[in-house]
């Protein structure tokens, strides 16, 4: 990995809508959602990318996507963490969940949902995203040496890939 931070942001795979009667935070990846993720996750493993740090939302959709990722990646679990506040909770949420990182991780990756994926990650590019589709990913490298300090002023490199790419 580069020196700096680098901030993988992964929304989950897509879900399936075939248990109409379940929670939203408890719906299931579809078929294509597990290929896409197993795809993606190998792409990553394949530029020989792996973060130091796993945050998911506790959605079943967004979990599975992030221990996909963490096998195909052979990540230890054990660095792999469940925050409440990645579901659902508005972009300032998250950008406060990754300032708020240990120094000691250089690279975090998280995992969850859109509306606030995209917005989060148009947060820091000034090329905009429309729209982070599921199993998308941005990487994005920052020149600084704590999480505090990554803005779009500190970002130098970023890069977006999704399963249609």
């Amino acid at each position: 990995m580069p020196k700096g931070k680098v901030l993988f942001i992964g929304r989950h795979a897509k879900s399936s809508w075939d248990f109409p009667e379940r929670d939203d935070i408890d719906r299931p990846l579809s078929e294509r959602g597990l290929v896409n993720a197993y795809d993606m996750a190998g792409r990553m493993k394949r530029r020989g990318e792996v973060p130091e740090y796993i945050i998911s939302s506790p959605a079943n959709r967004a979990l599975h996507t992030a221990i996909i990722y963490a096998r195909e990646l052979r990540f230890p679990m054990k660095r792999l963490r469940v925050n409440e506040e990645m579901y659902m909770s508005g972009e300032d949420a998250l950008l406060k969940i990754i300032t708020g990182m240990n120094g000691k991780f250089n690279s975090l990756m998280i995992f969850g949902h859109n509306p606030d994926f995209t917005n989060l990650a148009n947060y820091f590019l000034n090329d905009q995203i429309y729209n982070l589709p599921t199993c998308g990913l941005v990487r994005m490298q920052f020149d600084v040496d704590e999480w505090g300090k990554i803005s779009r002023s500190t970002l130098s490199d970023y890069f977006f890939d999704f399963p249609k790419k």
